[in-house]
Parts: C-alpha cells; sequence; structure tokens
C-alpha cells in the first residue's frame, strides 16, 4: 500500500465525461489529516503512519490523548487510523495529507462501518421466500420453518442463515475508481457505492488487486 487517507461520507450524485455518459458516485470529504505518528521497523517492527482526521475539542478526549497531540504540536482530532505503508521515508510527524494524494483514474478500497438494521428477520436479513398469502398458511407467513433436525445430526450446523444482528459492521468494498478529485474542496468522487450511511467515517487506500 502506497497511500491512504481518511474522509467522510457525504452523499451519492452523479457526474457526467466528456461524452455526456451518467456516471454514479459517492462523494467524501477526505481529509485533509494529519499525521500524528510514525513508526518504523527500528522502533516498533514495522513501517506504519497514523492519521487524525476531524478536529474536536479538547475536553472531549482523555488527558492523555490530549497530552499526545499537545506534544507533537497538533490540534486534537476525533478519528485515528493507522495505515501500513510500503514507503514512509518522505513523511513526517505533523505533515499534512490532502485528497490530491489520489488522481482520477485511481483503483482504491473503501472500509466503512455499514448501517445498522437492528434485529431483523430470516427475509430481510438473508432475502428468504415467504409462506403463500393464502388461507390456513396462518400467522408464521415470514417464519424461518423448519431447520429440518431429525436424530442425525439433532443439531443445527454453524453458519444457519437465521435471524438476528444485521448491518452495523466493518465492510470493505474492492477495485472502485476514483472518478474526480476536487483538491479544493477536499472531495474524492468514487464510482459507485461505499458502505455506511451519510456523514459515516470512510478509510481510502490503495486497491490490493489493481
Amino acid at each position: 500500500m502506497k497511500k491512504a487517507i481518511i474522509g467522510k461520507k457525504i452523499g451519492m450524485t452523479q457526474i457526467f465525461d466528456e461524452n455526456g455518459n451518467a456516471i454514479p458516485v459517492t462523494v467524501i470529504e477526505a481529509g485533509p489529516c494529519v499525521v500524528t505518528q510514525k513508526k518504523t521497523v527500528e522502533t516498533d517492527g514495522y513501517n506504519a503512519v497514523k492519521y487524525g482526521f476531524s478536529d474536536v475539542e479538547e475536553k472531549k478526549i482523555s488527558k492523555p490523548a490530549a497530552g499526545e497531540f499537545k506534544k507533537i504540536g497538533v490540534s486534537p482530532k476525533k478519528h485515528l487510523k493507522e495505515f501500513r505503508l510500503d514507503d514512509i521515508s518522505g513523511v513526517n510527524v505533523g505533515d499534512v495529507i490532502t485528497a490530491d494524494t489520489f488522481a482520477a483514474g485511481d483503483k482504491i478500497d473503501v472500509t466503512g462501518i455499514t448501517k445498522g438494521h437492528g434485529y431483523s428477520g430470516v427475509v430481510k436479513r438473508w432475502g428468504a421466500h415467504i409462506l403463500k398469502m393464502t388461507h390456513g398458511t396462518g400467522p408464521i407467513h415470514r417464519q424461518p420453518g423448519s431447520m429440518g433436525a431429525n436424530s442425525s445430526p439433532s443439531r443445527i450446523f454453524k453458519n444457519k442463515k437465521m435471524a438476528g444482528q444485521y448491518g452495523n459492521e466493518q465492510v470493505t468494498v474492492l477495485n472502485l475508481l476514483v472518478a474526480k478529485v476536487d483538491a479544493e474542496k477536499n472531495i474524492i468522487a468514487v464510482k459507485g457505492a461505499v458502505p455506511g450511511a451519510r456523514g459515516g467515517i470512510v478509510f481510502i487506500r490503495d486497491s490490493v488487486k489493481a
């Protein structure tokens, strides 16, 4: 991984290319991020940098965290994320990382927290069929039905698709395309959808597959 940045999902819209084709994009406010820590093989056993994103009042963070920010002379940040980069020789604590780190045409991976749907049934969570809506089916149209267990195996197998918590989990979408970058407004437009609701924090990094 050569470059990365923290961003906030603004929403979805569409832009048009030079041929007039509409491109559905997710608009992400990417950065500016500040480098708050640098790790090297000599001191920590691996190369990495930690970015801070979005200013926050000092009273809203812990005293040890506030002391760390004062030590490096950076205003307190709400979101911190460590990225393992291949080459960190040109990066130093206090450097500002902006949206123009990426360019149109880059392939990226985007990580975010999906929308939470709470405790959901098998129809909503897994797309299971409902029973016929005719007389006699009774009040169980959306229930999962028989699990099919008898004397053998006398149990439910692991990973059975059942009702439960749906959403609110970390998901990474691979190999998305950067459609447009606006460095002045710190905006990156990504072709397609990325995980999470509007206002959610996302992590953008080089694609591992590109």
